[in-house]
């Protein structure tokens, strides 16, 4: 099968400079990871940790036309269409790969990514570029985090949640993936639709190496794909208005731990950011484990940044409605941005990208004994490569050639984690839904 499309708005007023430097980015060595993504967004609402195997016949080119470009694929997944014709929605998160991945490559090669300033311009010009930094009045932004693979009177609750959020103006950004992310979306948009409100946002963050196990769900109308997932979670936390955080497994951890690390910086001390942590009755174990966690390793004081607040959708969009006011008040007084936090410091540790090899995961410092946000940032790096080797193809396939990542640290602290990551695993939340879960991961108890 083959079919051609006319680009939507934004993209059929290129210049010929930059059809055919698009047209050359998709026949560079970062075609496959180009094509790896067009298939994940094509393919939406498929729920698989492996997905290029079972479409290895599909391909897509970028044509140059004397007026500007048109998209060419070849046996794309019939979930993208209706009727022989591809879904609207579907097409617009195609462009935004097109977008994200061949047009931001070029723009930001030259970009010094170790630098903290440049990190924090760069992400703000990629959101920017993307038309989500928009103008508004009062913040009302709220960030959803948790697990593509939770329970379903779990994934009901956070519908509920993102209904009450919606009913009350609110919208929503999440990682834009299945499970908790799709939820509080799917639930904002029939709020949203009840109050008649229309143009009700859905914002969608990803990076490359994991969109094919979270392939965008089809309420995201805002799509954006970070370079790496550092610069993902900084986009996050800079537009968010409120952060949610759903039950989830050591990808939710990672998101967690990031956000406290950053949060425990002395200069964040007067940011007015709420953190909510909130699920079904039956999720308080979740809750208990992760609190426990927190407190253990990272203190008091991180714990206290924590408003566990289970099993009530409208107490929860309450509190968070009612905060906007004073977030919007913060903003204004330090004359920061309401669509970027600006002012929120993060430290280079959390911005530099790491690379989860067996080599880095084994010299990453978990010890209790070093500051805390030192602590955060090496934690989040240990749960980010436990989700590298449970989902990301380059993880998944590093595991299988030699072995699990070994964790070596304090033995208080590496029983602690061996104790969350195992409640993880008993509560099913390392692997999709019924498939047996292998631990990428050794967790070394050295007394």
């Amino acid at each position: 099968m083959r079919i051609l499309l006319n680009p939507l708005d934004g993209m059929n007023l290129l210049s010929q400079n930059e059809v055919a430097k698009l047209q050359k980015s998709s026949n560079s060595p970062l075609y496959t990871l180009f094509r790896s993504c067009a298939l994940a967004v094509l393919n939406v609402g498929h729920e698989s940790d492996d997905l290029y195997n079972e479409f290895d016949d599909f391909d897509i080119n970028l044509l140059s036309r004397e007026r500007g470009l048109k998209i060419e694929l070849i046996n794309p997944p019939e979930a993208a269409l209706v009727d022989g014709e591809i879904i609207t929605g579907t097409q617009e998160h195609l462009q935004s790969v097109i977008r994200d991945i061949l047009f931001n490559s070029s723009k930001y090669e030259t970009t010094d990514f170790t630098n903290s300033v440049e990190v924090t311009n760069a992400i703000f010009d990629i959101l920017r570029h993307a038309n989500v930094i928009l103008p508004t009045d009062l913040p009302n932004l709220v960030v959803c985090w948790g697990g593509h693979s939770i329970k379903e009177n779990e994934y009901r609750y956070t519908k509920e949640i993102g209904y009450q959020l919606g009913l009350r103006g609110l919208n929503i950004c999440t990682g834009c993936g299945p499970g908790a992310m799709k939820g509080p979306m799917k639930g904002a948009a029939l709020g949203h639709a009840k109050q008649r409100i229309k143009n009700g946002r859905y914002l969608g963050l990803t990076e490359p190496s994991i969109i094919a196990a979270e392939a965008p769900n089809p309420i995201v109308n805002e799509l954006v794909i970070l370079p790496d997932i550092e610069k993902r979670l900084e986009a996050f936390v800079r537009v968010a208005h409120a952060i949610i955080i759903f039950p989830g497994g050591a990808g939710t951890a990672e998101e967690l731990l990031y956000l406290l690390g950053i949060m425990l910086n002395p200069n964040n001390k007067s940011q007015v950011l709420p953190i909510v942590l909130t699920g079904p009755e039956e999720s308080i174990a979740y809750f208990e484990e992760i609190a426990e966690f927190v407190e253990s390793t990272l203190g008091k004081e991180a714990r206290d940044l924590l408003k566990i607040m289970p099993n009530d959708p409208v107490r929860v969009a309450q509190f968070i409605k009612a905060k906007m006011v004073e977030v919007r008040d913060f903003r204004r007084s330090v004359g920061d941005a309401y669509q970027y936090n600006w002012t929120l410091s993060i430290d280079a540790d959390f911005q530099h990208s790491f690379d989860p090899s067996h080599e880095n995961m084994a010299a990453l410092n978990l010890n209790l004994d070093q500051p805390k946000t030192l602590l955060a940032a090496s934690l989040r790096k240990a749960f980010s490569g436990i989700v590298a080797g449970n989902i990301k193809e380059q993880g998944v396939l590093a595991v299988k050639q030699k072995g699990p990542f070994i964790l070596t640290g304090d033995p208080s602290l590496m029983q602690k984690m061996d104790k969350l990551l195992m409640a993880f695993v008993e509560q099913g939340r390392m692997k999709m839904p019924g498939s047996k879960y292998e631990p990428c991961y050794q967790i070394n108890i050295v007394s």
